[in-house]
C-alpha cells in the first residue's frame, strides 16, 4: 500500500474527545464542530463565486460569511438563502480541506441531515489537488463523490466516481444507491472507504457501492494520487434543479455532525 499522504499536522488533542476509531483503522484528521461561530480556518477554506460551477447552478458561493456557514450547537450549518447576492438569486457556502489537508486512500466518515427543499443539492465530495492528467481538468482527473442527495429525489442518496471513461455527461458513472427515508429528519453517517485500486461505500454499516481499478489506466481509474474533500449546498443546476426550484422552500441547512478521516492501522 502506498503511504497514506496528508498535508496538515494533526495533535493528538485534536483527536482525544473522538470515538474509537472502528477495527483496523487509526483515526487521523476530524473536526467535530464543537467551537461555535465560523468554521475552523486551519481546517476549512472556501471555493467562492456564482458563475453556475459548470452545472447551471443558481447559488453564490460566500467566503466566511455567517450566513451562509457556520458551527452552532455542535454542527457545521450550511445554510442556502434565498437573496439577491452579486448578481445571483440565491447565497449559499462551499468548504474545502484544499490547501489544508488532502488524502490518498482512508476511511471516510460523515454524518449529515439534509435539506428537502425541492432544488436543493447537497453533497459530499472529492477532488484531486493536482490536475495533470489527460486535458488537465474534468473529468479526467477524477471526482469522488461519498453522498449526494437532491430534494426533488428525496430520501434516495447516491455514491459516485467519475472519470473519463466514467462520467456523468454520458451517463457511464460508476455509482451506487440507497434508500435513506430520514435522510431529512435524522443525522445519518456515510463512509468511504478507499483502499488501492478499491472503493467501498457505505450508508452506516450497509454497504452499497463497489468499484474496483479496471486495468484500464487514468482514464479509467484516476484515483492514485491525493484528493480534498468539500462540503457543499448547491441551488438548482443540471441535477439539483432538474423539476425546478420550489423558492418557497428557502432557507434550507445542509448540516454537518461529524468530519472523520482514518488510515489502515500498521
Amino acid at each position: 500500500m502506498k503511504p497514506f499522504l496528508f498535508l496538515c499536522a494533526v495533535s493528538c488533542a485534536l483527536l482525544a474527545h473522538a470515538t474509537p476509531a472502528p477495527s483496523g483503522w487509526q483515526l487521523v484528521w476530524s473536526d467535530e464542530f464543537d467551537q461555535p461561530g465560523a468554521p475552523d480556518p486551519k481546517k476549512w477554506a472556501y471555493d467562492v463565486g456564482g458563475d453556475g460551477w459548470g452545472n447551471r447552478e443558481l447559488q453564490y458561493y460566500t467566503e466566511a460569511r455567517a450566513e451562509n456557514a457556520r458551527v452552532e450547537d455542535g454542527h457545521l450549518i450550511i445554510e442556502a438563502r434565498r437573496e439577491e447576492f452579486e448578481k445571483n438569486k440565491f447565497t449559499s457556502a462551499r468548504l474545502v480541506t484544499k490547501g489544508r489537508a488532502d488524502w490518498l486512500h482512508g476511511r471516510f466518515e460523515i454524518r449529515v441531515r439534509v435539506p428537502a427543499g425541492r432544488g436543493t443539492w447537497p453533497a459530499v465530495w472529492m477532488l484531486p489537488t493536482v490536475w495533470n492528467l489527460g486535458d488537465g481538468k474534468w473529468p479526467d482527473n477524477g471526482e469522488i463523490d461519498i453522498m449526494e442527495h437532491v430534494g426533488h429525489n428525496a430520501g434516495v442518496v447516491h455514491g459516485s466516481l467519475h472519470s473519463r471513461l466514467h462520467q456523468w455527461r454520458n451517463n457511464t458513472q460508476r455509482t451506487g444507491t440507497v434508500q435513506v427515508s430520514d435522510a431529512t429528519t435524522a443525522f445519518r453517517t456515510h463512509v468511504l472507504e478507499w483502499e488501492p485500486g478499491e472503493m467501498r461505500m457505505y450508508l452506516e454499516n450497509e454497504l452499497y457501492f463497489t468499484a474496483k481499478d479496471d486495468g484500464r489506466g487514468w482514464e479509467s481509474w484516476p484515483f492514485t494520487r491525493p484528493f480534498y474533500l468539500i462540503l457543499n449546498l448547491a441551488v438548482g443546476g443540471d441535477w439539483g434543479g432538474e423539476k425546478g426550484v420550489d423558492d418557497s422552500a428557502f432557507p434550507q441547512r445542509f448540516e454537518v455532525d461529524f468530519v472523520r478521516i482514518y488510515r489502515r492501522a500498521t
